[in-house]
């Protein structure tokens, strides 16, 4: 079983088409809520849950239950915003992230344990019927469905620790930084995971297939990121300028490795 079929070419298509559409709005949320922030960070969450929905729809998709939970969610949070006293508003700025956080990793978990990972209905909408009950199928979505739950959870954690025991919501590292990189990850996972386990099967099975993507190209993402990071820490007085100029040099060196280790790489290709 190779790669699903993505249908449609456009940007746009394959975006409302991935799991990715309904985290969207969690991901703005869980990055950008914060001290000051909580109306315009469930503003933006709320509104890239109805641009997703509506350009799902216009594309022809069936309703997720992720895109319906979007909505419930954020909706809920932006009548709370209206409603609600100033102190509650200031509890909001604090904790709505980890609350994110924490809504989305068991409703994640929930659909684990149901034995329905969420990202099924994405999947089976680009796979032929007839592979949805194959057990490699079936593990690829459990698996990217673990990974999206441990990386809200872990997301949920360090939020409460910035702000429960560093008392500082935007600590560069436990606010951001390490956040954004648990985020990346899953995604990048989503990405790669899919094409490498039916072609990494069939190998195994002795079958002709196109060579799995290496375990590599998972970590396509991670010298950008350093370096992106480092940038971010001089810019911002986050990190020391050692700290800073190092990790720049860490995300240079570790793309030149990357690059030589699996070189058909950044781009590789989606088999159909």
């Amino acid at each position: 079983m190779n790669r699903p079929h993505v249908s449609g070419s456009g940007l746009i298509d394959r975006f409302v088409e991935s799991p990715l559409a309904g985290l969207a709005p969690w991901i703005v949320m869980s990055l950008f809520n914060g001290p000051g922030r909580f109306e315009e960070a469930v503003a933006a969450a709320l509104g890239i849950a109805l641009l997703v929905f509506v350009a799902a729809r216009r594309h022809g998709t069936s309703v997720k239950l992720l895109e319906l939970f979007d909505l419930a969610f954020f909706g809920t949070l932006a009548v709370i915003g209206i409603l609600a006293t100033p102190g509650a508003i200031e509890w909001l700025e604090l904790w709505a992230g980890e609350v994110s956080n924490i809504a989305l990793a068991l409703f994640a978990l929930s659909s684990l344990l149901a034995r329905v990972p969420f990202t099924l209905q994405y999947a089976r909408e680009q796979t032929p019927r007839e592979y949805w009950v194959s057990p490699l199928f079936l593990r690829v979505n459990y698996a990217i469905t673990g990974v999206w739950t441990a990386s809200f959870g872990l997301n949920a954690l360090l939020g409460f620790l910035a702000d429960g025991v560093q008392h500082d919501p935007d600590n560069f590292w436990t606010g951001w930084v390490l956040q954004l990189g648990f985020t990346l990850f899953a995604i990048a996972f989503t990405e790669w995971y899919p094409e490498y386990a039916p072609n990494r099967a069939a190998q195994r099975a002795g079958e002709p297939t196109e060579p799995p993507r290496p375990v590599a190209r998972l970590l396509d993402w991670f010298p950008p990121y350093l370096i992106g990071v480092g940038v971010a820490g001089l810019i911002t007085d986050g990190t020391q300028a050692a700290v800073g100029i190092g990790l720049i040099v860490a995300g240079l060196a570790g793309g030149a490795v990357l690059r030589r280790v699996a070189p058909a790489a950044r781009a590789g290709s989606h088999s159909g």
